[in-house]
């Protein structure tokens, strides 16, 4: 009986010593969790902020990034439009002003015109108003020696265009006799740049060579400024080349390149020269 009251009293003592601690260590692990779950709470909530920041960045990153696009397109639209006003401001231009050459043109065989009747009223009236000699009958009209071509009734532009005609047809000794007589008589007509050049070309088709190097080097060295000049240098070449002077030839193309790099002439320069032989140094 003592035994056991003994062995029941030890474990009422060992219950009371272990239920203290026991409850104490379970104190703290909720303690512990309830730490852990403050923890994932302001995780999430800082997750959340985190998220929203990022969504907030992209959608500036993307307002902005459209913003540039739209600022560059409209540059760019206004470069263009601006590219186009310039261009179509250039084409009036160039416009206007083979207008105004053309309207000099016309002003200028006008004008040769008018004094190459004048000249022709002026000889007829002073042939058929002239005294006639006291001891002689008067002299018949035609055999008043007329001045020049303009006395003998011919036009600047019939004068011009009967060579021509020559020239057409294959006459080139002929043609370059007219052309020098239109030269002769109206050396600032309108027409006398190309009369120049025409004898260069008529020359360069009888194949004197030579000669042509010359008539174009007259046309160049007279007429500098006139829209022929490209071409004065241009037949200047070609003949060069007939002659086998091929330095010579891509002196005038090269000429041409750089002074009027819009001309018809240039293309022209550029094919012939593209076939010339290559130069040393080059």
């Amino acid at each position: 009986m003592r035994t056991r009251s003994l062995a029941l009293g030890l474990v009422v003592a060992l219950a009371a010593a272990f239920s203290t601690p026991l409850h104490a260590a379970d104190k703290e692990t909720r303690q512990m969790m309830a730490d852990i779950r403050m923890l994932q709470e302001q995780e999430q909530q800082i997750q959340t902020v985190l998220t929203t920041l990022t969504d907030q960045i992209r959608s500036m990153e993307k307002s902005v990034n459209q913003r540039i696009d739209d600022q560059v397109e409209a540059i760019r639209k206004g470069l263009a439009d601006e590219h186009a006003a310039t261009a179509t401001v250039t084409n009036d231009m160039r416009s206007l002003r083979e207008r105004l050459d053309d309207n000099t043109t016309r002003l200028g065989q006008a004008v040769a015109e008018i004094q190459a009747l004048r000249q022709l009223i002026t000889s007829r009236s002073s042939s058929s108003f002239s005294a006639p000699d006291s001891t002689s009958s008067a002299a018949p009209s035609d055999t008043v020696a007329p001045a020049d071509a303009a006395a003998s009734g011919e036009s600047p532009t019939a004068l011009f265009n009967s060579a021509y005609g020559d020239y057409a047809s294959g006459q080139y000794d002929l043609a370059i006799e007219g052309f020098r007589a239109y030269l002769k008589d109206f050396p600032n007509g309108a027409q006398a740049p190309d009369a120049q050049v025409n004898i260069c070309n008529a020359y360069i088709q009888d194949k004197k060579y030579a000669e042509a190097v010359d008539a174009c080097d007259t046309a160049i060295r007279n007429y500098p400024k006139s829209s022929v000049a490209p071409t004065a240098y241009y037949r200047k070449g070609l003949a060069h080349l007939d002659l086998g002077q091929t330095d010579q030839a891509r002196t005038a193309f090269d000429y041409i390149i750089k002074t009027w790099p819009d001309s018809s002439e240039r293309l022209l320069a550029e094919q012939n020269e593209a076939r010339l032989p290559a130069t040393r140094g080059r």
